[in-house]
């Protein structure tokens, strides 16, 4: 089952995984504290259970920003362990700096050291159980998929990729004049008949808890009778591209018709969170544009001492209802990089980069001279990234719905930015769109706050820049 969470679904094995492993290490201090001090000891100190949540927020920060919560970065326990070493020697450092800003805060002398020896273990432990857990299928849904086409091959990947989706497909029933079943698939196949008939009958011997409906082509071929005595028999049936939205946070843009768009929840945009948005930007912006001037002028000074040309680099950008705006950034290619070849797309080995801007663009630092555009509100902090009036022009020939990506502001950062990183072509720039979509869709300022965060990981190790 999904929980929907700030707009976003995510199963709630997950939020239990994460509710149990906060459970581990909370344990774990307090073991700790009873094995270095006596049980007195606990029930003397008016101030553990706030020391101990602490060292508890602290520990789980530090495994979310080292991926210790995304299953596929950690599918092996070598893996496991280097990572779970790196996150707790950093928790040590963090907490060491706060104990000695605040002396008070110290749980007891020699509990911390014991209490990372007993989480390593336990978080080892749990994690072992839990990767079974997985690896067996329990609890998990069982579905079905209904389709022949790209969307129900989509959704069948996701799903087959996420040992933690919470689902496990059961049978993929395609009609036999519009598809063939896939032997590279492990999953069980039907071929049905035209109309799906026998599908229910089917669903019931399965224990199927739901159907997801993929049908590329609806007209005339679906199975309206059939998923009638399914719904009417307690199974769940989902519509296809709704699914896949609540699957992965994003939409898939080759797959949506209008009449989807124009029924389905989302896209909200009141004049209160609007005004929200626009107070937190003009709050933050000159806030940090002051305290990152020593930032600013040292990266300006590298610039200019590693190559000819401005430290600065505007260009002319398509933003909120397409009006056109100059954005501001550290120039990171030589100067005029463009003056022989025209517009063209930045390539992961560009040899226009210079040494510098090799490195600020991998730190994602090289945006930062956009907190003016923000302060002018010409941006926000989050939105969809903005995009040059020529690849504008080239794209929304090509890519559907690539206009609604222009009714809300561009961003600093973004959900597409966090989810699948630099885009350098057409490809891309239809896989971002599916998640601007889906931002556009469901932003809301918890959202934000969750891309901002997602940023600063982000930016600490480097990932996803060109």
């Amino acid at each position: 089952m999904m929980l929907r969470i700030f707009r976003q679904y995510y199963p709630i094995r997950n939020i239990f995984f994460v509710c149990i492993e906060g459970v581990v290490i909370f344990g774990s201090v307090l073991l700790a504290t009873w094995i270095s001090l006596g049980w007195q000891a606990i029930g003397h100190d008016a101030w553990l259970l706030l020391k101990v949540i602490l060292i508890n927020f602290t520990c789980q920060i530090c495994l979310y920003y080292n991926d210790l919560y995304d299953i596929k970065a950690t599918d092996s326990f070598l893996e496991l362990g280097i990572r779970l070493f790196q996150a707790l020697g950093v928790a040590a450092i963090i907490l060491a700096c706060i104990y000695y800003i605040f002396p008070e805060a110290i749980i007891a002398r020699g509990t911390f050291s014991i209490s990372i020896g007993l989480c390593i273990l336990f978080i080892v432990s749990w994690r072992f159980c839990y990767m079974w857990v997985l690896s067996r299928g329990f609890f998990n849904q069982r579905i079905i998929v209904l389709g022949s086409g790209r969307l129900a091959d989509d959704i069948i990947k996701e799903v087959t990729d996420r040992k933690d989706c919470g689902y496990a497909i059961s049978l993929v029933a395609r009609e036999e004049q519009n598809g063939a079943c896939k032997e590279e698939v492990d999953i069980r196949c039907a071929m049905i008949k035209k109309g799906y008939v026998g599908l229910c009958q089917m669903a019931k011997e399965l224990a199927i808890h739901k159907i997801v409906v993929a049908i590329t082509e609806k007209r005339g071929a679906f199975p309206s009778t059939e998923l009638l005595n399914c719904r009417v028999a307690g199974i769940d049936i989902l519509e296809g591209v709704s699914f896949y939205e609540m699957l992965t946070g994003k939409l898939i843009v080759e797959q949506i018709k209008p009449a989807w768009l124009i029924f389905s929840e989302g896209f909200q945009k009141s004049k209160t969170r609007r005004f929200l948005k626009r107070l937190i930007d003009l709050t933050l912006s000159p806030i940090m544009l002051v305290l990152l001037l020593p930032v600013i002028a040292l990266i300006a000074v590298l610039i200019k001492i590693d190559s000819k040309g401005p430290a600065f680099f505007s260009q002319e950008r398509v933003g909120e209802n397409k009006k056109t705006y100059r954005v501001y950034k550290f120039r990171s290619m030589v100067a005029d990089a463009e003056k022989l070849s025209g517009p063209v797309w930045a390539k992961g080995d560009d040899d226009r980069v210079t040494r510098v801007g090799r490195w600020i663009r991998k730190l994602r630092i090289d945006e930062i001279p956009q907190l003016w555009n923000v302060l002018k509100g010409e941006m926000s902090f989050v939105g969809p990234r903005p995009e040059r009036e020529f690849f504008v022009k080239e794209l929304e020939q090509v890519v559907p719905y690539y206009h609604e990506r222009f009714n809300v502001k561009p961003g600093i950062t973004g959900w597409a930015q966090v989810s699948y990183g630099y885009g350098a072509s057409v490809e891309d720039a239809v896989e971002k769109l599916n998640y601007d979509l889906f931002y556009i869709k469901n932003m809301s300022i918890f959202m934000d706050l969750m891309i901002i965060l997602r940023t600063i990981k982000i930016v600490l190790f480097g990932k996803g820049a060109r």
